[in-house]
Formats: C-alpha cells, sequence, structure tokens
C-alpha cells in the first residue's frame, strides 16, 4: 500500500471470535491481515452479539452491538462518527442482524459519515421481498461493495441492479501455509497409515454430510483404510433450536451403514493453526453441501488453497473455484456419484496430484496478504468515490429530526401473573387477584405479544414460556363438540361458562392467526393452524362487529403464510361485505361509523377493512376502512391534541351525550394498532403520529397528564377515571400497553432502518 495512503482509522463491523461463527472468523482474519499490511493505520472491530451475556473479546473489539436491539446500532454509529473512522469495512450476511430480513443495519449505515466497503457472504438470486428491499438499501447505502465469486457480481447486476463500476471482486482470504505431504500431520490425530477424507465446519443440516456416509460403503470396499473425520461444532442456531439431533442423526446413520469404525466426529470448534493440521492430514477434502446459492466457502477456500485435491457439490463458489481441474463437481444428494468419484482420485495419483497442484498455484493469489492489498486498494477507491456521505455534516438532530424513543419493554409484572395455566385476568394494585382466575380473551393478547416479542428478538426465553403456556391454555379452552371457546375459568381450573362470548372467540382467532402467520417456531404455527381450522367455520354465523373483526385481522394474519386456503379466503370474504354493509347502513356525514354506539375497541372495525381491503386489492374497502379510522381518531383526539378515547362510563351514542371517564387501555391499543396498519398502508407518516399520540396517553400525555405505565413493575393501570390512574394493574390494561409498545417498536425499527431520518414526532 501506498506509504501516502489518507487511509488511517478502519473498523471493521461484523461477528468477531471468539463467536462462533464463520463471519467471526472472516472478520477477525480481515482485520489482522489488513493491520499487518497496512501497520499505519488504526484497525478495530465492532462486533455484533446474538446473546446477552456477550463474549470475552480481545481488545481490538471497541464497541459491541446487541443484535435486535435497534438503538445500540445508532449508538454504534454515533460511537464511529466521533471517533473520526476513515473506512467502515462491513461484513454483510443476512442472519446476523437483527430486524426483519436483518434490516437494523441499514439504520447503523444511514447514520454513517464515512465511506462503507460491504463484503456481501451471500448474495441470493431469488430473494424474498424483504430480503430484496434489504438489499437494495445496502447497496445504495455502501460506498463499495465486495463479491467472492463472478456469479456474486454478475447476480448484483442482474437481480438487484448493482452498478458493476461499484464492485470489486475479491477472493476469500487464506493462511499462506506450505504444499506439504498429509502423512507429515496424521500421527497428531492417530490416523497414521490411513486415507483421509475431511470435511469441517459448523455443523447443521445444509452441509449434506449424509451424501457421505452413504458414499462410505462402496468406497470402504475399494479402500478399506479410509477414515472419514467430520471436524466442527454443531452450529449456535442449530444447538439452540434443536440440540444436537442432527449429529445423532448422522451417528445413527454411519451405524446403519455399519461405517462407525471409519468415521470420525470431533464436536469442537478449533483454532487456526489446529485447523490448517487437520486439513495438512487429509488426502481428500469434500463440501457436500446441499444448496446451490452459496457464493462462498471459507471451509472451501481454506482446504483449496492449502493445496488439496477436493470433490464438491456444485454449489456456487465450488463450481467457479474448482474449474479446469482444480478439482472435481458430483451432483447434489448422489451418494453413487461421491463414491465414485472418490474412489476414482484415490486411484489414481497423478490425476490427485495434479489436482493438488492446481489448486496451490492459484491458491497463492488468495493468501490474506494478497487479500488485505486488495482490500485496502477498495478502501482507497471509496475515498474518492464517497465525496457525497464524506460532506455530511456531524450536527445533533433536534427532537424533530429523531425517532422517538420508547420506554423499556419490562415483562416482570406480566411473569407474575401468569402461572402455569395462564395469565390471571385481574389484579389488587400489582398483585395477581387469584379469586377472578383467567380469561381466553387474555391469553389470546398474551400468545399474541409473546409473538411479537420473538418477532423483535426480545427477551427470548420468557417469550417462548409465554407463548408455550398461552397456547396450551387456548387449546383447553377450544370445546371440540360446540367448536366454541369457554372463556372463564376459576383459580381451581374449572369452567365457569358452558360457551364463551362471540368476542372471545373472534380474539382466539385473531391469536391463532397471528401464530400461524407470524410465529417463529414451527410447534406454535401447527397448534394454532389446527385450532384455527376448527374455531373459523362459527365466525361466519356470529352477529358481533368486533368478533367479525377480530376474526378479520386473524385472517388477515393467518393468510400471510398460507394464502392459498380457499375457506379462510372465502370466510374473509363473507366478513368484510357483512362489516361494508354495516358501515353504508350507519354512517352520515357526521357519523361516519359502523353502529349507532361508540364502545370498546372502536379502533378494530376499521382496521379489519383497512386490512382485508389491501390484502384483496379492493380500493372502495380500503378507502372507507381509512375514512372510518380518519373520523374516529380525530374524534378521538383533543382541543390540546393528546388522545382521549372514549370514555366506558356511558360510552357514546349518536345524538347523545360522550362518555369522557373512564378512559380504557384497550381503546388505546386498538388506535395504535389501527393506525400502524393505515400507515403499512399508505405509507403516510400521519398515521405514525397517530399511533404515536395514541401511544403517549399511556405515558402521559392524556387528559390528568399522569402515566397509566408504571416503569418499575412494567405493569399498566386498569384505566383513567376523572380524578386519578385506577392503581389495580391488570391482565387487560397491562398487555394493552405491551402490545402498544412492542407495535411500535416494530414500526420504528421499520422507519428507522428503511427510510432518511425524518420528523415522526407528533405536531
Amino acid at each position: 500500500m501506498k506509504e501516502n495512503s489518507k487511509v488511517r482509522k478502519i473498523a471493521f463491523v461484523g461477528d468477531h471470535l471468539p463467536r462462533k461463527c464463520g463471519i467471526a472468523t472472516f472478520t477477525s482474519d480481515l482485520l489482522a491481515a489488513v493491520a499487518e499490511a497496512h501497520p499505519r493505520s488504526q484497525c478495530f472491530s465492532v462486533s455484533v452479539n446474538d446473546n446477552r451475556a456477550g463474549y470475552e473479546y480481545p481488545e481490538v473489539v471497541r464497541f459491541e452491538i446487541e443484535e435486535q436491539d435497534l438503538p445500540s446500532y445508532l449508538r454504534a454509529a454515533d460511537y464511529l462518527n466521533i471517533s473520526n473512522v476513515d473506512i467502515v469495512s462491513l461484513q454483510h450476511e443476512f442472519g446476523i442482524f437483527g430486524g426483519p430480513a436483518g434490516s437494523h443495519i441499514l439504520a447503523f449505515l444511514r447514520e454513517l459519515r464515512m465511506p462503507v466497503v460491504t463484503t456481501l457472504h451471500t448474495v441470493l438470486p431469488e430473494p424474498r421481498t424483504d430480503q430484496r428491499r434489504v438489499m437494495k438499501d445496502l447497496i445504495s447505502l455502501s460506498t463499495r461493495l465486495v463479491v467472492m465469486a463472478e456469479r456474486g457480481r454478475q447476480m448484483l447486476q442482474d437481480v438487484y441492479g448493482a452498478p458493476l463500476s461499484k464492485i470489486d471482486l475479491i477472493a476469500h482470504g487464506i493462511p499462506d501455509v506450505g504444499f506439504v505431504d498429509p502423512t507429515y500431520f496424521k500421527d497428531q490425530f492417530d490416523v497414521e497409515g490411513k486415507v483421509v477424507l475431511l470435511t469441517f465446519g459448523l455443523l447443521s443440516p445444509n452441509k449434506g454430510i449424509e451424501s457421505v456416509l452413504n458414499a462410505l460403503p462402496g468406497i470402504l470396499r475399494e479402500f478399506p483404510d479410509v477414515v472419514y473425520i467430520v471436524l466442527g461444532a454443531t452450529h449456535p442456531n442449530e444447538l439452540r433450536e434443536h440440540g444436537e439431533a442432527y449429529r445423532l442423526s448422522l451417528e445413527i446413520l454411519a451405524k446403519k451403514n455399519k461405517v462407525e469404525k471409519s468415521v470420525i466426529f470431533y464436536n469442537r470448534f478449533v483454532e487456526l493453526e489446529t485447523l490448517m493440521e487437520f486439513i495438512g492430514a487429509a488426502d481428500l477434502y469434500v463440501t457436500p453441501y446441499l444448496n446451490e446459492a452459496q457464493i462462498t466457502s471459507g471451509t472451501l477456500a481454506y482446504a483449496f488453497g492449502s493445496g488439496k485435491a477436493v470433490i464438491s457439490t456444485p454449489y456456487w463458489h465450488a463450481a467457479e473455484l474448482l474449474a479446469d481441474d482444480r478439482g472435481v463437481l458430483v451432483p447434489f444428494g448422489d451418494a453413487q456419484a461421491m463414491a465414485r468419484e472418490v474412489i476414482a482420485l484415490l486411484g489414481d495419483d497423478t490425476r490427485r496430484h495434479a489436482i493438488r497442484k492446481n489448486a496451490y498455484r492459484m491458491g497463492r493469489e488468495m493468501i490474506w496478504s494478497n487479500v488485505a492489498q486488495l482490500y485496502m486498494r477498495s478502501f482507497e477507491l471509496s475515498r474518492l468515490d464517497a465525496t457525497v456521505r464524506s460532506q455530511k455534516s456531524l450536527a445533533a438532530k433536534t427532537l424533530d429530526q429523531r425517532p422517538r424513543e420508547l420506554p423499556e419493554l419490562k415483562l416482570n409484572h406480566l411473569a407474575r401473573m401468569t402461572d402455569s395455566t395462564g395469565i390471571f385476568q385481574h389484579a389488587i394494585f400489582d398483585v395477581p387477584n387469584f379469586s377472578e382466575g383467567y380469561c381466553t380473551d387474555d391469553n389470546a393478547r398474551a400468545f399474541i405479544l409473546a409473538v411479537l416479542l420473538g418477532e423483535l428478538g426480545e427477551e427470548p426465553d420468557r417469550a417462548r414460556t409465554m407463548a408455550t403456556t398461552c397456547a396450551a391454555f387456548l387449546q383447553h379452552a377450544f370445546d371440540a363438540g360446540t367448536k366454541r371457546f369457554h372463556n372463564h375459568m376459576s383459580f381451581d381450573r374449572r369452567w365457569l361458562d358452558d360457551q364463551g362470548s362471540e368476542d372471545s372467540h373472534g380474539r382466539a382467532l385473531w391469536a391463532l392467526g397471528v401464530g400461524v402467520g407470524r410465529a417463529l417456531h414451527r410447534g406454535f404455527q401447527m397448534i394454532a393452524g389446527r385450532l384455527f381450522a376448527q374455531a373459523l367455520p362459527a365466525l361466519a354465523e356470529f352477529t358481533s362487529p368486533r368478533a367479525w373483526a377480530f376474526g378479520l385481522i386473524g385472517i388477515d394474519e393467518y393468510l400471510r403464510r398460507l394464502s392459498g386456503d380457499s375457506l379462510v379466503n372465502q370466510t374473509r370474504e363473507t366478513l368484510t361485505s357483512k362489516l361494508m354493509d354495516l358501515l353504508k347502513r350507519n354512517a352520515t356525514k357526521d357519523w361516519f361509523w359502523f353502529e349507532k354506539d361508540l364502545s370498546y375497541d372502536n379502533a378494530k372495525l376499521p382496521h379489519a377493512l383497512i386490512a382485508s381491503g389491501r390484502a384483496t386489492g379492493q380500493p372502495e374497502v380500503l378507502e372507507q376502512g381509512l375514512q372510518a379510522l380518519r373520523w374516529l381518531t380525530r374524534l378521538q383526539t383533543s382541543e390540546n391534541g393528546h388522545f382521549r378515547p372514549i370514555g366506558s362510563n356511558g360510552f357514546y351514542h349518536y345524538g347523545g351525550e360522550r362518555a369522557t371517564f373512564d378512559q380504557q387501555p384497550i381503546e388505546a391499543q386498538a388506535s395504535v394498532s389501527a393506525c400502524l396498519e393505515a400507515f403499512r398502508v399508505t405509507s403516510d407518516f400521519w398515521w405514525y403520529e397517530q399511533a404515536q399520540r395514541a401511544f403517549d396517553w399511556f405515558i402521559g400525555w392524556n387528559d390528568l397528564g399522569l402515566e397509566l405505565y408504571s416503569p418499575e413493575s412494567g405493569g399498566c393501570g386498569d384505566g383513567l377515571h376523572v380524578d386519578r390512574v385506577n392503581g389495580n394493574q391488570g391482565a387487560e390494561s397491562t398487555l394493552a400497553f405491551l402490545l402498544s409498545l412492542a407495535e411500535m417498536r416494530l414500526a420504528l425499527n421499520m422507519v428507522t432502518s428503511f427510510k432518511e431520518p425524518i420528523a415522526i414526532g407528533v405536531q
């Protein structure tokens, strides 16, 4: 690198060792290589944590980001801005950043005031809508892009429209090792005299190890001294979700194939020095991956650059790297082809050694010292490309320019309100009231909250426990004979009703629809889907408009994942028509509403039409829903500009006197949710402002200027009376606040990640 380089401070953003992750290894190695190649520059890391405990990082890690905590991304950007960093080298993989499709990283990038060079470890040829949106913004926000294979460069242009002039092709870096005979290392692993096949990397089902295990019987008939080493710990995500089930299934398969004496599993994440010794001992290196759409493989690069004869399935990186007699390709999942090619290579020393030499020769271009120089060249080019970004002001934002900070989410009170049966209905202050028992309404709301927390990545253990408890409650509440839900259960677990209300049935369907459409765990999806199918038919016979609305919102959630369900689509059509007919019969110029009364959960009615109109492509339905919600929103806005819901002490009959108190938390929650749905549909920030206005009712912008939410307990008062807050913190009110907070956080994440910062405060 030129001595007069102006790149003096480089921040490498991604994962970092000792986190067990391929990106962590790459980031650590790249940082070290650049620091060695350019000693006058200061290199440090900003690392993303996938657990709250974090890791025992080396000193080179100067700042840590919590994966699912959006504000920590913004704090990291502030840190880099005030640290006078010259270049940010971002390692991008969808799975390592928080938010839908890893969108939190976009909020980080929007705040940076220096050039960004983004290394794309994955380029998807057929991205989902959210993945495409993230990638397009990522390309726009990055000064330059680095890919590790020609196929990646081509896809960036063809699929995402990235300009060719912005893309650098730099191979995956590898250690510089000698061309050594495998025999030299074999005694270290007690395999001297054996022919060693090696696969290494974090273990997960997409690695295709089964193909090699199924090929081994045929290989061993020709070469009885073969031993197959599988090196690597189970991938942390796989371990969290399924434990060691995949590894155990491979061990069982080896025994079934009677090859267990020729298979060695090293269940460890090894340091680089040990890894290179394992590679050194290998006669053949095998990557039997099952997915073509892998644009880079660090494990392949390491083995290839060490001069190993490689046999691989034809995923993109392998197909490119192993061309021209630098390796051998076999079809995906074809154990017979795998056996045939292994036997052929082991039986032809001349060809095998020629392949080794070809790989080693090309690998000299991939050693880290060369790769570091290419990255430094990209960094220098990015400084020339980034004139607009580098001229941005570091001036602090005024309140109207920054996204609103939301309260901390606390589940302490909700946890106290929940036992192994479900969540208790009521509390005396912040103490559960056992005598009032449980209800389906609240357990349905709590299940929805648990699913939203899963999306946010908040309190994952508590959220999963809550979802399990509430799903079990809903399952028990459903009467298979009547096809209806019970609602009220006593503390001693007796149902107190023969059949619950229509509204409670509708709320249960709403929760189940959320479970099908959004739950991250398949078990919750399956339980919710089965119950939803059994409970849905009754809905069409109901007379309660709110039950229809709850059901329609649940249907909208359900059809996110299972859009082809004709019965559910038909039910949506029927219920949408009923709500539309109701609105047409009752709405007038000065009372644009579904009924002659405004009572409870009012905003759910227009919310249902907005969601259904958007999903079915019916402009009239959508517009009527928006018009009704706009009318309700203005009616519930005080002359001072704060949210004032219809009071429950008499409600509001057309032509009569409106009740101002008692104001209920579920009204604020319904308005938050409906206005956010309108915002998502229209992209009109007025709706976001109305959602914020309704949310602020909980935290003191209301008629009495009093907080209903308790930041100490995480609970919420049961209502706003004419002279005070109701001190009892029951389930309905607490869940109303927590659901509102979760939805506001999801919306704020979207606003912050996908848009340039703009004024979003209530005017």
